[in-house]
């Protein structure tokens, strides 16, 4: 049967255009029962023994929710006692438009089999489809469409079942007037909550209820604590006329009555607006999408110095306005200079929310049988959370996932419900899954649908695949990695030729040839972004099959790489490069310990020992010629852990060392990644995949220039090879430590890198590298970026066919946000899983003493190098606002005067450390000091956390 819709549209040009809309609807669409006789099904999803214990349906019965149902009670259907659900194709697509990320949990969800969800599409059936009645809304039409198909199930059922027990079809939905119709159409209708109570074995599903309109209208106080929220028609105005400012909300970790607003310009301008005060904060929760108006200049304030964190009582929303009030000037009385004021401003308006389930633990009420408590999120820029449970002294002590429904005026804090229990707070597995659910890191299975995608095994080389391929298994090819690696991404080799050159390989796993383009193995690899690495554990980007086994460049088995080949003279010079898809077979797996080995012993002279002396010695003459250029060497110290082999703890930690051979694999992938960009830019200038390190605004120089001054050092920033020169000649004598200390300040200066699209940008250059044109092509197996450009280079060099998102530069620049956002998620991953097994080492060693430098100088603190520990923290000299009496801090110098002593940077002190684990959520690594002695001075010391890599220069 076909339906068609007619209407004429205006066009751009003036004109008219006629369009006409088919729509099909089929009589022989399954209704999804295994009860049913009526539908010639191949499959059935839903049961006939559909009984949920209940105290309102005590007859096995099917549940159709409306699409509010849907966006707001997610979290009740994800749970495993929901189960077989009448998914309407009405639903579907309003939640699709409506919120992507809840659309894709219902996804997930449709495709459990055991959850037995079905999609019915009452859209193209030819007895559920209606037409949009004159005057009807098109929400009150999919409110009908949803009453319709329901009504159909009911009878559809009645009239087919086999089984004559009395099967029905409960409608859900929370619109009391949707409720009311259905009821009067003879429908069997619950709201989602008093259904969700009625549960007899499940009553901890009530808790993860989102709170309906009712619920929050209850639950504030008469009080208006904030500034009503102007409507999006009013915000949209004012930004198109200037008054407002669209950015994104950014809190304070250290001060909860402080915020910014990062507002982008045009190209690479843009400003930040600050706010502080609750009302001028006015409900906004950190990476919203706000609109802010600026206050009048003579309001402007300066950023806050205090550290304070929202840790009072769970009062109810009566706050009292005093103890607010008395707070805020208290921050503001902390500002500094007027030339430090900065632009200052209030949230109007929300323009999105960019709520999440947030981790954290419950604070439960002191009020005896109260079912209200406050949930403190781990992130201390989101604000505590109302939730009402009736699980709270089984909650206690765990961490718990909690979502934000609302964040009423009336109300201090945001209202929410709780979503999940994740564990004891402290154990290894729970603080683990928090801190890859906070930094958004994807750790779920593969999937099936992923998992079909894989080769099969056994799987060998065939002849086809040589077609296009170079046979380079002859090759005493080795790779060089650190102790444990299995996802071997690169591998070398060096020879002479007969006319006295030398030929250099680098081979890479060919990743691309396992992973084709859109297939959904691609899409996840694309999603996740980039392999995350934490202490003992790795979140793979591709599935093991491929990371560890098909794709890793193992010794003595065949696999297929990407080679990038030079011919080079003695004096490391490229003479020729050339690309090619490869066969090789490793000769030598070797850490970079087993690889020095061989290098340095005079006995061993195999053809992989002669091979690495090659490149060790190319590599050497290529780092000259690098630093001759202007590429930098910084400093920052990476901590490794060696752990118990049977619990798993940490039981030393000790900094990084680098040996030779980290250098010369370091130069070769810096070398094929310059290779790489320049042949991909050649072939394809508006879509190449490349990455850029900005060059570092001169004020962030500034206290890297005061600490070299400190020690009478002057150090020029005026290019990257004059700090590169000045970082060279910077020594002071009896201090050998200066130079590192210098060098780990010089990499806080720098710029993040990032991908981009070469047609969307025009300033490729990489200023740590002192490079033109930089890419990322050695490390296919953990990132996605690789992947691209090995796609890129094979089009390039006729070894693969393209595809249409591979030349969309805009497509390729939305990936490209993507993958940097996972990338500095990633990072921000590693530094906190390092920071607990930093925690967990110092539990188990209990109180130490140790040397340290001090790296920054605060108001009231100075900040800590631990080099054993590669450990920083900070040493207070104050305690809760009350400051001691002889406290001088010179912003010059920067100085501190406590009592007689004076703290520059780079002084050297003594501190002692311990593990303050009295906030189960909030461990700290405390420090305090020895020396120097100061009298009358209590020194208690906050945070402290391991010193991870902020940036390397080569990423």
């Amino acid at each position: 049967m076909l339906k068609s819709k007619t209407f004429v549209k205006k066009t751009r040009s003036g004109g008219v255009m006629k369009i006409v809309r088919e729509h099909y609807l089929r009589d022989d669409i399954w209704c999804g029962s295994e009860a049913c006789s009526g539908c010639k099904q191949e499959s059935t999803v839903l049961q006939t023994d559909a009984c949920m214990e209940s105290s309102l349906c005590s007859y096995p019965h099917y549940l159709v929710p409306d699409t509010n149902v849907v966006l707001h009670q997610i979290d009740v259907l994800e749970d495993p006692v929901i189960r077989n659900v009448i998914i309407l194709q009405t639903v579907l697509q309003e939640v699709r438009h409506r919120s992507a990320p809840v659309y894709k949990r219902l996804k997930d969800v449709l495709h459990e089999k055991e959850k037995h969800f079905y999609t019915f599409t009452n859209e193209h059936h030819r007895e559920t489809f209606i037409d949009r009645e004159p005057g009807e809304s098109a929400n009150d039409r999919n409110d009908r469409a949803i009453r319709v198909a329901a009504k159909w199930y009911s009878q559809h059922l009645k009239t087919f079942e086999c089984d004559k027990d009395g099967l029905k079809v409960v409608l859900l939905t929370n619109d009391q007037g949707n409720k009311q119709k259905a009821e009067e159409s003879g429908l069997l209708v619950y709201k989602c909550e008093e259904y969700i109570k009625s549960l007899i074995a499940n009553p901890e599903l009530v808790d993860r209820l989102a709170l309906s309109n009712d619920d929050k209208n209850e639950i504030g106080s008469s009080k208006v604590l904030f500034p009503e929220h102007l409507p999006l028609s009013r915000i949209q105005a004012g930004i198109k006329c200037g008054s407002f400012l669209q950015g994104t909300f950014r809190a304070s970790r250290d001060n909860y009555l402080e915020a910014t607003v990062f507002v982008q310009g045009e190209g690479d301008d843009s400003t930040e607006v600050l706010l502080q005060g609750l009302q001028n904060l006015n409900r906004a929760v950190h990476q919203d999408v706000v609109a802010v108006q600026l206050l009048p200049r003579s309001q402007w304030v300066a950023p806050s110095s205090v550290v304070l964190q929202d840790e009072g009582a769970a009062k109810d929303d009566d706050v009292e306005e005093e103890e607010e009030e008395k707070a805020v000037s208290w921050v503001l009385d902390q500002g500094e200079t007027q030339s430090a004021r900065k632009p200052t401003g209030k949230v109007v308006g929300i323009i999105k929310r960019n709520w999440r389930p947030f981790c954290g633990m419950l604070n439960v009420s002191q009020i005896k049988e109260s079912t209200r408590h406050l949930f403190t999120p781990a992130d201390r820029r989101v604000p505590r959370i109302r939730i009402e449970t009736r699980q709270a002294s089984t909650l206690a002590g765990h961490r718990i996932m909690v979502a934000i429904d609302g964040w009423p005026k009336d109300s201090r804090y945001p209202n929410g419900h709780f979503v999940r229990s994740l564990g004891s707070a402290g154990e290894k597995d729970t603080e683990q899954e928090v801190l890859l659910l906070e930094h958004d890191v994807p750790h779920q299975a593969f999937s099936q649908a992923v998992l079909s995608f894989l080769p099969k095994m056994p799987w060998a080389i065939t002849p086809e695949d040589m077609v296009r391929r170079e046979d380079l298994r002859h090759l005493s090819v080795c790779s060089v990695d650190p102790p444990g690696c299995t996802d071997i991404d690169d591998a070398l080799h060096c020879r002479e030729l007969e006319n006295g050159n030398l030929e250099v390989g680098v081979h890479i796993a060919d990743v691309s040839h396992f992973i084709r383009p859109s297939n959904a193995l691609d899409k996840e690899a694309a999603s996740r972004g980039t392999t995350v690495y934490l202490c003992g554990k790795r979140i793979d980007m591709v599935p093991e099959l491929l990371s560890s086994n098909l794709c890793s460049l193992r010794s003595n088995v065949e696999r297929f790489a990407f080679s990038c080949i030079w011919e080079m003279n003695h004096k490391a010079e490229v003479l020729k490069t050339r690309f090619t898809k490869s066969a090789i077979n490793s000769k030598a797996s070797l850490t970079y310990a087993e690889a020095q080995m061989r290098i340095d012993d005079t006995n061993m002279n195999d053809e992989i020992t002669k091979s690495l002396r090659g490149l060790n010695k190319l590599a050497k003459t290529l780092k000259r010629q690098r630093i001759d250029k202007g590429a930098l060497t910084l400093s920052s110290l990476e901590v490794r852990f060696h752990m118990d082999s049977e619990t798993h703890d940490p039981i030393d930690l000790q900094t990084k060392e680098l040996m030779e051979t980290n250098s010369m694999v370091e130069e070769f992938m810096l070398l094929a990644n310059i290779s790489v960009a320049q042949k991909i830019y050649d072939e394809f200038s508006e879509c190449a995949l490349l990455r850029k390190h900005p060059a570092p605004p001169p004020s962030n120089y500034d206290i890297l220039l005061k600490a070299a001054k400190s020690k009478d050092v002057e150090i020029h920033t005026d290019s990257a090879k004059a700090l590169a020169d000045s970082l060279d000649g910077a020594k002071v004598d009896g201090f050998p430590y200066f130079n590192t200390l210098l060098r780990i300040l010089a990499t806080r200066c720098m710029m993040q890198a990032v991908y981009f699209c070469s047609g969307m940008d025009s300033d490729f250059h990489h200023y740590g590298l002192a490079s033109p044109i930089y890419t990322h092509f050695t490390s296919p197996i953990r990132r996605y970026a690789d992947i691209i450009v090995h796609r890129l280079l094979a089009v390039a060099i006729g070894a693969d066919s393209t595809y249409p998102d591979l030349m969309d530069k805009h497509k390729q620049s939305a990936l490209c946000n993507n993958l940097n956002y996972r990338h500095k998620m990633s990072q921000y991953a590693q530094r906190a899983s390092v920071a607990f097994h930093t925690q967990l080492f110092f539990k188990s060693r209990g109180i130490l003493n140790e040397e340290g430098y001090v790296l920054f100088v605060r108001k009231n603190a100075i900040i800590v190098l631990i080099p054993k520990f590669g450990l920083e923290g900070t040493v207070f000299f104050d305690t809760k606002g009350k400051t001691v009496p002889n406290l001088v801090f010179d912003e010059e110098g920067p100085t501190l005067s406590v009592e007689q002593h004076i703290f520059c940077i780079f002084d050297k002190v003594k501190v002692t450390i311990t593990l303050d684990d009295s906030n189960v959520q909030h461990q700290k690594i405390r420090m305090s000091l020895i020396e120097p002695v100061i009298t009358g001075v209590s020194v208690p010391a906050p945070d402290a956390e391991p010193q991870a890599k902020k940036l390397k220069l080569d990423n």
